[in-house]
Formats: structure tokens, C-alpha cells, sequence
């Protein structure tokens, strides 16, 4: 089953709830539709972690938690699910947001050598800020929705897919 597959990869919910990165959260932790794997948790999940990985700040982490109980989303998988955009892949996908939002507000792209250091934010980041951060906003909410989309898809293929396995094997077992 599909809540099979996702358990497999998550952690469990007590281990999470004493993650110092979601610790902050107290009580709200306690909500037993946070740790739900169904349909419309994982779908949400999907969305809001995919959806924050493209947003541009460094608590990426905290943001989808906290979308996540807000939402009643499952919170370990909008978690998991930030880290998409790793170090390593966050330079591609932030670029490739940037040169979204230069198209659409009809900017010529600048070409620029990424550098996490204050001096590049303050020089830099101060002339592409508008294309970036559409372009962040559009490429998240695409991606979250696309992601949100398909695993609902996949997920109703899935159930659909079992159940008339067990209806088949139903028939097989009946005497005629």
C-alpha cells in the first residue's frame, strides 16, 4: 500500500517531535492528524514541501512545519521534502527561478557568480531581487502543485489498482 511505502521513509513521530528543529512547535507536535499518512496528508505535504523549497530563506525547514500544522499536513514529509534544495542543487534551482521571473517581467537575465556571503547580498542580490523572488513564488507554487497533483494521482492509481486486485481474487475464491 501506498501509506506502506512513505512509512518506510519516515521517521517516527516520537523521534521527530524531539528534533530540535521542530521542538520549537511544543505542543502543536501532539496533534495525532501530523503524523497520518492518507491521501490528503501526503498530498498537502507534497505541495508545502515542495512549494517552501523554493522559498528563499534559510528556514526553509521551520516555514514547511509550521505550513504543515497549520494545513494538518503530514509534518516529517513537508519536512523531508524541503531538502530538494540541498547546497548543491540550490544554486541550479534558484537560477532557473531567477531566469523565470527575468522572463516574465521582461528583464534581461544578468549573468552572476553566486556567493553566500553578506557582500554579494547586499551588492548583488539588490539588483535581481524582483525577478528572483517571482520567480521563486512561481516555480514553488508550480512545483508544489504539480507535486501535490501527481502523488494524488498516483496515490487514487494505487488504491483503485488494489482494490480490484482483492475483488478478483473475491471472484476467484467464490464457488460457482
Amino acid at each position: 500500500m501506498a501509506r506502506k511505502f512513505f512509512k518506510r521513509w519516515l521517521p517516527a513521530p516520537e523521534r521527530m517531535r524531539e528534533h530540535p528543529s521542530v521542538r520549537v512547535f511544543g505542543s502543536l507536535l501532539h496533534e495525532p492528524n501530523l503524523w497520518h499518512l492518507n491521501r490528503r496528508s501526503v498530498t498537502f505535504a507534497f505541495f508545502i514541501g515542495l512549494f517552501t523549497a523554493f522559498v528563499p530563506i534559510p528556514t526553509q525547514m521551520l516555514l514547511a512545519a509550521l505550513l504543515a500544522i497549520l494545513l494538518r499536513a503530514n509534518l516529517p514529509l513537508s519536512v523531508m521534502l524541503v531538502w530538494i534544495t540541498n547546497p548543491v542543487t540550490m544554486p541550479a534551482f534558484f537560477y532557473f527561478s531567477y531566469k523565470v521571473g527575468a522572463a516574465l517581467l521582461d528583464v534581461p537575465a544578468k549573468d552572476f557568480a553566486f556567493e553566500l556571503s553578506w557582500q554579494w547580498i547586499q551588492d548583488e542580490l539588490i539588483l535581481l531581487w524582483r525577478p528572483f523572488l517571482l520567480g521563486c513564488l512561481l516555480t514553488g507554487l508550480f512545483c508544489g502543485l504539480v507535486g501535490a497533483v501527481g502523488i494524488h494521482i498516483l496515490w487514487r492509481v494505487h488504491v483503485v489498482r488494489r482494490w480490484r486486485k482483492r475483488q478478483q481474487q473475491r471472484k476467484a475464491k467464490m464457488p460457482n
